[in-house]
């Protein structure tokens, strides 16, 4: 049974050795966890041929049929990772079930086997990000969580550096894609066994935000004489919990504006991950070796922006807590240029295949370490906002709506390509006019976002919101209202997306 009273830390006390081995632990598993997208992604023609797949077909894939069941399953693991302290034994076993989905999407033979093996390996993907970043966060000293969260997401740009060096390996040799899922399932489960043996549970890091005996008022649910829940069969201290927990997001005045924004960010990262390789690949058929120079140069490039977005904004922690947003705004706006000048790059060249591949590289680059410092940053600064004893609960919460969100990009995607053949010059063209769309208004709408966000969370962080008890206000309605617009949103277009599946 769970201990109740367990105390905050204000600053961790982990030996450095542990930290180091927990930190790459987390990242291969968080690395594997989200790998099949990457697979999907450069291997599309071969997956939508093998299988016997359309386009709306492969957009139902990449978007709500796991995008779902990961947005909802999200909420009830981070929840028990709370309120069992058992953050690592959950994480060990979200790794062990995704990691035998991944096997079983290799296996399958039709669209609805690897459908279903996408939705089982959502459930075990639900929990990995929010657990990770929760449990980074309680490693370090608040300053350094920046920096660790950032290497975990290292993960997602080494992901598509290794994809692209898996798929010409594949393509040479005539290995089917299906080899590459098995294997990541075979490995997953070797790292989830791994996790569970040399992660261990960190205590707590107080919040940025002053609760409790940091100076809220007693009269908040999650004031001082309110601990962590104990392990207690009855539903009331489940429903108060969470009941708080909900509450104090719903304080937050920046909550709302902070989860759209990142969602409509990550809507047009994964629409650019998804369908960005398979454009290129088909506008460059003469550069066999385009796909490896696209990983590397994601991998690098990628990797080099989310770790200096994570420096940066520990460098500056005592002078200002708001970089990650200005970060965020700035860069993806800048980006969403560049990304423009990748997608027209041929057009650019005059039809020059020499030349547009050198302004495709050159574009990407630039691209990347513009767009991605941010991840890290901004992941790290809403768990250090949140309250400790139930952040990984609130983690799951702020991924539920982006998730929603940002995975109607391939659906739209999906649809918009329905009666196009795959690889023929019809099926180009509207590929780049609907990436030229998605992205860069994904990107500004988000920048604009994260702009207007940041006299909020300085409002926040002064800890007042806190205080009173929650009646209905306008910002509970117009939460709720939202929350109903959105499921029927999602509702609509994934049933659309099943209709004109055949």
């Amino acid at each position: 049974m769970a201990d109740d009273t367990l105390p905050l830390t204000t600053r961790p006390r982990v030996p450095i050795w542990r930290i180091i081995i927990s930190l790459i632990l987390l990242f291969l598993n968080y690395f594997l966890a989200q790998y099949d997208k990457f697979i999907l992604s450069y291997f599309q023609d071969d997956v939508i041929s093998s299988l016997g797949l359309n386009s709306s077909s492969y957009g139902v894939l990449s978007g709500y049929a796991t995008g779902i069941v990961y947005a909802l399953l999200a909420l009830p693991t981070a929840y028990l990772a709370d309120y069992t302290s058992a953050r690592v034994w959950v994480l060990t076993v979200a790794a062990l079930w995704w990691s035998l989905c991944a096997i079983f999407q290799g296996l399958s033979h039709n669209f609805w086997q690897i459908l279903l093996a996408r939705i089982g390996m959502g459930v075990g993907q639900a929990p990995v990000e929010a657990l990770s970043v929760s449990l980074i966060s309680d490693l370090m000293g608040k300053k350094y969580v920046f920096f660790g969260s950032s290497v975990l997401y290292v993960g997602v740009y080494i992901g598509e550096a290794v994809s692209g060096q898996i798929a010409v390996a594949f393509a040479r040799t005539d290995t089917p894609w299906n080899n590459a899922l098995i294997a990541i399932g075979v490995v997953g489960l070797v790292v989830a066994m791994f996790v569970r043996v040399f992660v261990r549970e960190p205590v707590r890091q107080t919040s940025l935000i002053p609760i409790g005996d940091n100076g809220a008022s007693e009269e908040h649910p999650l004031s001082s004489d309110s601990k962590r829940p104990s392990f207690d069969p009855k539903f009331a201290i489940v429903r108060d919990h969470i009941k708080s927990t909900l509450q104090y997001v719903i304080r937050m005045r920046s909550f709302y504006l902070l989860t759209l924004s990142a969602a409509f960010r990550q809507l047009g990262g994964n629409v650019f991950g998804y369908y960005m390789p398979s454009y290129l690949s088909n506008l460059y058929p003469l550069e066999t070796s385009l796909l490896s120079r696209y990983g590397i140069i994601v991998g690098v490039v990628g990797s080099v922006s989310v770790l200096l977005g994570g420096l940066l904004t520990a460098l500056v922690w005592e002078r200002t807590k708001l970089l990650p947003l200005y970060l965020t705004a700035i860069g993806g706006m800048i980006s969403s240029v560049f990304v423009l000048l990748m997608l027209f790059s041929l057009n650019i060249a005059h039809h020059d295949q020499s030349k547009g591949v050198a302004i495709l590289y050159g574009t990407m680059s630039l691209a990347y370490f513009t767009a991605e410092t941010w991840l890290g940053a901004v992941n790290s600064l809403i768990a250090l906002l949140l309250p400790p004893h139930t952040k990984t609960f609130g983690l799951a919460i702020w991924s539920l709506v982006q998730v929603l969100i940002y995975s109607s990009g391939p659906e739209i995607l999906g649809l918009a390509l329905r009666n196009t053949d795959a690889g023929t010059s019809a099926y180009l063209e509207k590929t780049r006019i609907a990436l030229a769309v998605l992205i860069p208004v994904g990107y500004w709408i988000a920048g604009v976002g994260f702009l207007l966000a940041i006299p909020l969370v300085r409002r926040d962080l002064a800890g007042d919101f806190v205080k009173g008890n929650l009646r209905w206000t306008r910002r509970k309605g117009g939460l709720m209202l939202g929350g109903c617009i959105l499921a029927a949103l999602v509702l609509a277009l994934f049933i659309v997306s099943i209709y004109y599946r055949a």
